[in-house]
């Protein structure tokens, strides 16, 4: 595919999400030969992303903070805080679907609307939640996690506490966006969530997880380079990074 040359789009330059004193431009696949499952997956290895049907790849004048991970599935060891929060949280029960549920509207207002109401999807409303999520490009994952009956803490009957909205490539998995229920913050469902998509990845024995842009110096966007090892693409290139070289980098600064 490299070697064909694809209509790209790029966007004017408005004022960076994530960095308050960055500007932001993204480069948007506009060729309609983009808009199927194979060419999507190679755009992910290029360091693109989607929203809903749209793949971009920030493409920032003065910038390069936004740079995209992917974990190496079959080699993925998980570090102590990760076993534990594997551990504290093997009581819930995961399931999964193919399709977008509108069941899981609530969940996903419930979250926007606590956690991200400086956000631009804030106020979350239903329309929002089927064009973000939802997506024709390529097969999906929905992988649930559902709390147990417990009448000790009141769930009388088995409750959805999160959604991992789940890419299937041909190389990998892409996690899209995760929501989780407020009340169940404290188990870190985020990290969990993940720790779970990794193991889908070894189950269907494809090599990826691709977790989307990593922005080392913003708080929100700084947590993917926790799951080692790694690739970042920088410079249209994927390089390796694994514990050794996460120690390296921390003596250097």
């Amino acid at each position: 595919m490299n070697e064909i040359s694809y209509k790209l789009g790029i966007s004017k330059i408005f004022p960076c999400n994530y960095l308050p004193d960055k500007e932001e431009r993204l480069l948007i696949a506009v060729d309609e030969r983009l808009a199927n499952s194979e060419s999507y997956g190679w755009l992910m290895t290029q360091g693109f992303r989607r929203s809903g049907e749209q793949s971009y790849r920030p493409h920032c004048p003065n910038c390069n903070a936004c740079q995209s991970i992917r974990v190496l599935s079959n080699d993925f060891t998980p570090s102590k805080s990760q076993k534990r929060s594997k551990k504290r949280n093997s009581h819930f029960i995961i399931k999964q679907s193919s399709q977008l549920k509108d069941s899981y509207y609530p969940l996903f207002e419930s979250y926007i609307n606590t956690f991200h109401q400086d956000g631009s999807m804030y106020p979350a409303s239903f329309q929002q939640f089927q064009s973000f999520l939802s997506c024709k490009l390529t097969k999906q994952l929905f992988i649930e996690t559902w709390a147990p009956a417990n009448e000790q803490n009141g769930l009388k009957e088995e409750t959805l506490v999160c959604v991992a909205v789940t890419d299937v490539l041909s190389n990998g998995l892409s996690a899209v966006y995760t929501f989780y229920h407020p009340e169940f913050k404290a188990h870190g469902l985020g990290v969990f969530s993940i720790l779970t998509q990794l193991s889908f990845c070894q189950q269907m024995s494809l090599p990826y997880l691709y977790l989307g842009y990593q922005i080392d110096d913003c708080q929100k966007m700084n947590y993917k380079n926790r799951y080692f090892p790694f690739e970042r693409f920088i410079d249209g290139q994927w390089h390796l990074n694994d514990k050794t070289t996460a120690i390296k980098a921390e003596i250097a600064k």
